[in-house]
């Protein structure tokens, strides 16, 4: 899609890179200035933990104790204030947004770094990223936000490589306008201060992952190799970074936020030794195939394996990205049943839910995009495959 226009990796947005420089850091996740924000009375800096609303079984999610199927949509969108940040993608109007999720829905949104500070004085600014959570509360919407991308994009614009998971996401980290501390203070600053909301889902620490190594500054998947160690290096971080959410909301589940299928780290049977992780409660799949088969794949990395292999592991598998193209390709109509026939196979064969990539708030009926507009058939496919008791 066209910049600054979403593309559907790992709620993501099509973004030049810039260059990167690092400064000293800081010592912990409230040392830098933090400007006014809109709405910090309703969700404070600092707040408890709440009671989780979401647990997992080995058969699937519940919501306060009820089996829950959701449906839903990604919105990678959300926390982009252009008068605060650079934004990832058009604005949102958040209460026309959530007042139209179905009831029971899980939305899936991108929280990065870079969406809470401010573009004009560089400080951390909680404005935009604040106003998600509180407009999905005031309509009593559960969400999931996601920390970080693999690919940078919309958050420090980096890449992020094998020494990224082994000690980079500990590093000190300063990105004009995107980073002002590490992804490690990143992470406690953002399960400190919305660990208190209701309708918090759970936490996903990176979408996408994959330790892999890139050629020089060529990122492309044809560019990069993957060590031999690379679902240990996986492992360690799922471990260690997982852990740090835990000791701060002990309660919330943490989700995978892998692609599932043959990447670097999760290939083959490293898919289970990852997710063994005592700090991965749900595994993910992100199915964006296009032969219209419920379960993509194949006998070794494919939705029917993976399933199984969450199933030994005793834990929920959640297809956290869905997409099907339509616009001047396929019709709405059509994609929506396409859609349906895909996830209800899914929900059959055991998945735990679908979000569908990805809502936009102005979406390309002349272009063969993933966009899902408001008027879009799929808010009624979520509204009818959510499911609660």
């Amino acid at each position: 899609m066209a910049v600054p226009r979403l593309r559907r990796s790992g709620l993501i947005v099509a973004a030049a890179l810039v260059a990167l420089s690092t400064a000293c850091g800081h010592s912990g996740p409230h040392s830098v200035p933090v400007t006014p924000s809109g709405d910090q009375a309703t969700i404070p800096e600092g707040a408890p933990a709440a009671a989780a609303a979401v647990t997992a079984t080995s058969s699937g999610l519940l919501l306060r104790g009820q089996p829950w199927w959701p449906a839903g949509f990604n919105g990678p969108q959300l926390a982009t204030n252009y008068s605060v940040n650079f934004g990832c993608g058009a604005e949102v109007d958040l209460d026309a947004f959530f007042a139209q999720v179905p009831e029971h829905s899980l939305t899936r949104f991108a929280m990065f770094q870079a969406l809470a500070v401010n573009k004009n004085t560089g400080a951390l600014d909680f404005t935009a990223a604040d106003a998600v959570f509180a407009a999905a509360q005031r309509h009593g919407r559960m969400v999931l936000p996601v920390l970080a991308a693999q690919s940078g994009d919309c958050g420090d614009e980096m890449f992020k490589q094998r020494q990224w998971y082994v000690d980079g996401w500990k590093a000190a980290s300063h990105v004009p306008g995107r980073a002002v501390m590490s992804f490690q203070d990143w992470v406690r600053t953002a399960v400190g201060r919305w660990r208190g909301s209701p309708v918090l889902a759970g936490w996903e620490l990176v979408g996408e992952p994959e330790p892999s190594v890139c050629r020089g500054t060529q990122c492309d998947l044809r560019f990069r190799t993957c060590p031999k160690d690379s679902q240990q290096v996986l492992r360690a971080f799922m471990d260690e970074a997982g852990q740090q959410v835990r000791a701060l909301d002990p309660h919330r589940l943490i989700f995978a936020g892998y692609v599932g299928g043959s990447q670097c780290g999760t290939a083959g049977d490293s898919f289970s030794y990852v997710s063994a992780s005592p700090n991965i409660d749900v595994v993910e799949f992100h199915d964006y195939s296009e032969d219209g088969a419920p379960l993509p794949g194949g006998p070794t990395h494919g939705l029917a394996r993976r399933l199984a292999q969450s199933r030994d592991l005793g834990k929920p598998l959640l297809v956290a990205e869905i997409g099907e193209y339509a616009g001047s390709c396929e019709t709405l109509d059509d994609r929506r049943d396409i859609l349906a026939r895909r996830i209800d196979g899914q929900r059959q064969a055991g998945t735990a839910g679908a979000l569908f990539w990805a809502f936009v708030p102005d979406p390309r009926p002349d272009q063969c995009t993933y966009d899902i507009g408001p008027e879009d058939p799929l808010w009624g496919l979520v509204a009818d495959r959510t499911t609660l008791g």
